[in-house]
């Protein structure tokens, strides 16, 4: 890098701090947690896939596709499901949700259970998500290190104490906005990693052509069960529709971006949005993925270049695995792009990463103030809401970076607990919602005894814990299983108790949550059910279309 690169990263900053300061009015918690409840459903859509669509993917699926051991396009898969979760949310979940008027969605929880299972789910998202979340601005760090040789510790504070600041100035608005031209930045540097890629692939004599065509399929013929069964068709599409269903309308980091909505159509509009943006973004990261898989052929100082820096910052993991895959596109950035360009590049990576500290840090913040410090009768001031919240956000800022020097490398077990955590609990969570919306006979009891046994079977199925406590089940599930076997014993076990445990003070919800004829919105099914289809067929014959 040179000083052109560098003033494009510090103009960066400087203007995402001058940003927070722009939207530094807020003075209760509908402005500070929920943007006023006047976002439009474009920044909304923006901020939700910057949020999902983490430095992680961004600098990881790429090197799935084009090196990673068993990796290809079928990283595609993952969107299979995404069109029918939003459709399902537009219907089901975002009417009694948004008309609820709750900050934190788990006090929707309380209104129909009670207190305790309210503090059980919100406990569980914050200690889960600033860990995960802390270990995503780690491992971005430590791979910027890598390419940049500036040590990882000012890489963490830097990207941490920017995007603190701007989320304690501004609130939500500052970080849907931020996340709306973090997104932008990162759709645009992923652009030009393409354009640039295949002209290098070319200009060298490559061609995708020399590419593995193993590495072109997407659709894999199995059921994610036994050794090998992973990515399969029917669990990416049944346990991803529990996965995205789970994580878009009852996580806090996103359902917050339905909840700071304007009004009930601009909601349900920025899910539908969701739906049929999300696949042009992977696609494209996808399909670098391929183009530099294709320049590699051609190019053998590429790969020395990569495996060169796994040995001097990675010694221990090159000694093992050879080279870092994931090192791939942050390495080809610095060695073959142009100066200016490069700056550009590092700024959409950092983008991908602040994005979801961002989001990450609002949301813990507005869980913790509303679910500790907001609830009964007596609720706070204006002037003390804000207080507490804007702390909030400092601390859950220092959490996530805390959490960065010491789980992201030393304590691979806790890595491994966060990532089987994420696959169990989504089922169980989603489930918890759906019944307190819809089921009037499960109680307090049978939704507690649902979550908690149905945790606890996932987690003894989880591939990452049985490492961890030693228990081997015979056989190998694919994890994205796990979202769907969660929601289904969290929907049985909770009838059941309920039936052998009655409570005669089960309360029923006040919000209307009857589903009425126009919520079946007609043309947003055609067009969403038309887009899975379109999907599955596209990817059924993208290795005649690339290959």
């Amino acid at each position: 890098m040179n000083w052109l690169d560098f003033v494009i990263i510090f103009l960066y900053f400087g203007g995402f701090l001058g940003m927070g300061y722009f939207f530094k009015e807020n003075n209760n918690s509908t402005d500070y947690f929920l943007g006023g409840k006047s976002m439009g459903w474009f920044p909304l859509s923006l901020s939700a896939m910057a949020t999902q669509l983490s430095a992680i993917s961004f600098v990881s699926a790429p090197a799935f596709v084009a090196i990673k051991a068993g990796g290809g396009m079928k990283w595609l898969s993952f969107e299979f499901s995404v069109p029918l979760a939003m459709l399902f949310l537009i219907i089901v979940i975002v009417p009694p949700l948004f008309r609820s008027g709750v900050v934190s969605i788990y006090e929707f929880v309380e209104r129909r259970y009670d207190a305790s299972t309210r503090m059980i789910l919100s406990v569980v998202f914050q200690i889960s998500r600033s860990l995960s979340t802390g270990v995503m601005v780690y491992t971005i760090a430590i791979i910027l290190q890598a390419v940049l040789d500036i040590d990882f510790i000012y890489t963490i504070i830097i990207i941490s104490v920017i995007t603190i600041i701007y989320s304690w100035q501004g609130g939500m608005k500052a970080v849907v906005w931020g996340d709306t031209i973090q997104m932008i930045l990162l759709f645009a540097g992923l652009l030009i990693c393409l354009g640039y890629g295949y002209f290098m692939m070319v200009a060298n004599g490559g061609s995708l052509a020399n590419v593995d065509p193993e590495r072109f399929r997407v659709i894999q013929n199995n059921f994610g069960l036994g050794d090998g069964g992973e990515y399969g068709f029917w669990p990416m599409i049944i346990g991803g529709f529990f996965l995205y269903a789970s994580y878009y309308g009852t996580d806090q980091t996103q359902a917050q971006r339905v909840l700071s909505a304007k009004d009930e159509k601009t909601a349900r509009t920025l899910l539908f949005a969701n739906g049929l943006l999300r696949l042009p973004v992977v696609l494209v990261y996808c399909t670098m993925g391929l183009v530099l898989a294709g320049f590699l052929m051609v190019t053998p100082d590429f790969m020395d270049a990569i495996s060169a820096t796994t040995q001097k910052y990675f010694p221990e993991e090159f000694a093992a695995y050879g080279a870092k895959a994931d090192l791939m596109l942050p390495v080809y950035i610095i060695k073959y792009m142009p100066h200016g360009i490069i700056g550009i590049m590092m700024v959409a990576i950092l983008s991908a990463a602040m994005s979801t500290l961002s989001s990450t840090i609002n949301s813990l913040s507005a869980v913790t103030v509303e679910d500790f410090f907001n609830r009964g009768k007596e609720k706070l001031t204006d002037v003390k809401y804000m207080v507490l919240s804007k702390a909030s956000v400092v601390f859950w800022g220092g959490v996530c970076i805390g959490s960065a020097f010491l789980f992201g490398d030393s304590q691979s077990a806790v890595i491994e607990i966060i990532n089987a955590i994420g696959s169990v609990f989504y089922g169980p969570v989603l489930a918890t919602f759906v019944l307190a919306i819809y089921s009037k006979k499960v109680n307090k009891h049978g939704i507690k005894a649902g979550i908690i046994i149905a945790v606890l079977v996932n987690l003894l199925f989880s591939n990452t814990m049985q490492g961890i406590i030693g228990f081997d089940p015979g056989f190998n599930i694919f994890w994205i299983w796990l979202n769907f076997t969660g929601f289904a014993m969290c929907v049985v076990i909770a009838y059941l108790v309920s039936f052998v445990f009655p409570d005669k003070e089960n309360k029923v919800l006040e919000v209307n949550f009857k589903l009425r004829k126009e919520d079946f919105l007609v043309k947003e099914t055609y067009i969403l059910v038309g887009f899975f289809f379109a999907i599955v067929v596209f990817s059924y014959f993208l290795p005649q279309i690339f290959g």
